[in-house]
């Protein structure tokens, strides 16, 4: 295998160390970017690609389902955390066959991933050494070859981050740096913004490591930004007949499902109206602004909508709160039942906010909080007989409501 080995290490070319590898163990051979982009691939049989395979050839990156799949299973987390050759059991249900992957790595940095099929015979203990030993070299070539796409990314980068700081005079102008820099530019978008400015370095990371592969999963006309502390992801698509904001809302889903609620409490997540004028870029960024702001100033996302267009009365706390400093306003029915909370250790605050949330309904509300229907009706006949609240009053429950969301401002 030392010959082997030596051979590999004379080569500078992707595509001829993957060819070399691949007809030296008889496999058939994938190649992917750190964000699951088809680099290269080769097979000393052709008929041997599995369904898998042909799909990432054909499109030239991993498919969305595969991929999806492997983060259900664990699989993706395994690719950053096991630094030696391991196995992956066939998955027939996504036309996935036998097959052994490594990263390739430069000075400790994830570059790609090799996958090798395990056609009829497994490989043995010399040739996974080798293939380890071999994945150091596939990854400084990857780690050089993507210096030279830096510089454009870095300008593709700079171009929407101008864009969304309202940078440009005229679309015309816009269109032609995008075309000089041969940047797809998206007929229908919406941008989104992830604050993690009170998140661990490594949670952002990981973060944008995840919704890169996404959208480059998804299509080549969305692009992640980071301005400050926010992570912008201008989520775009080439047909007005999509709805950009729905693709968003989908983002959030993979993302909830991606990371725990612990880590995920330092997150603040919003979504501007969806646009087709370009200069608008500016427009929606200022409205996932908005969404940000009010959730970090009540110090959750808790019900408070990610889109924009779905604020409603949240637009309007700021305001409100500066008017009730400046009056000195306190709901005296609001601290009643806080006094009453802290007293008897009781949850009749939060009671009261998701009761309003569900528009005084009682089964979604129980269902909510896990509580039984009969725990929340004697939970609503304290909140009476300790206020003067009267649920049937519609400009009441709308203050109730307001107050109820401000008190987390002053927590």
């Amino acid at each position: 295998m030392n010959e082997l080995l030596e051979r590999v290490f004379s080569l500078s070319d992707i595509n001829q160390i993957i060819d070399y590898i691949s007809t030296e163990l008889k496999k058939p051979i994938i190649l992917e970017s750190d964000h699951f982009f088809l680099l290269a691939y080769n097979s000393y049989y052709i008929n041997h690609f599995d369904s898998a395979n042909q799909q990432t050839i054909f499109s030239k990156k991993c498919p969305l389902n595969i991929f999806e799949k492997f983060v259900e299973t664990g699989i993706i987390d395994q690719l950053k955390t096991i630094p030696t050759p391991f196995r992956i059991k066939e998955m027939k249900e996504i036309g996935l066959n036998q097959r052994v992957v490594v990263s390739a790595k430069y000075k400790d940095t994830i570059m790609g991933y090799i996958w090798i099929q395990e056609i009829e015979e497994r490989l043995t203990e010399e040739e996974l050494d080798f293939l380890y030993q071999a994945s150091f070299h596939v990854g400084k070539i990857i780690n050089k070859n993507n210096k030279s796409k830096q510089k454009k990314e870095e300008e593709v980068e700079h171009l929407f981050r101008k864009a969304i700081h309202n940078g440009f005079k005229s679309e015309k102008e816009l269109k032609w740096e995008a075309a000089q820099l041969d940047v797809v530019l998206p007929s229908i978008y919406s941008v989104m913004v992830l604050n993690a400015i009170h998140a661990e370095e490594e949670l952002v990371e990981e973060l944008k490591e995840t919704i890169r592969s996404y959208l480059n999963l998804k299509d080549n006309v969305s692009h992640v930004v980071i301005d400050q502390s926010n992570i912008v992801i201008i989520v775009g698509c080439y047909s007005t007949k999509y709805s950009t904001a729905s693709a968003a809302m989908q983002i959030v889903q993979n993302l909830l499902t991606h990371f725990d609620s612990d880590r995920y409490s330092n997150i603040y997540i919003g979504i501007g109206s969806e646009y087709n004028h370009l200069l608008s870029l500016y427009n929606s960024y200022k409205e996932a602004l908005e969404v940000v702001t009010i959730a970090e100033m009540l110090g959750t996302q808790e019900n408070v909508p990610y889109e924009y267009a779905r604020l409603g009365i949240f637009r309007y706390l700021g305001a409100i709160n500066d008017q009730n400093i400046q009056t000195n306003y306190v709901n005296k029915n609001l601290e009643i039942l806080k006094e009453k909370d802290k007293e008897s250790q009781t949850d009749l605050v939060k009671t009261l906010e998701v009761y309003l949330l569900n528009n005084c309904k009682l089964k979604p509300t129980s269902e909510q909080m896990f509580i039984h229907p009969n725990t929340l009706n004697y939970r609503i006949k304290q909140i009476l007989e300790l206020t003067s609240i009267e649920f049937s009053d519609f400009n009441q429950r709308c203050q109730l409501f307001v107050d109820v969301m401000l008190n987390k401002c002053r927590k």
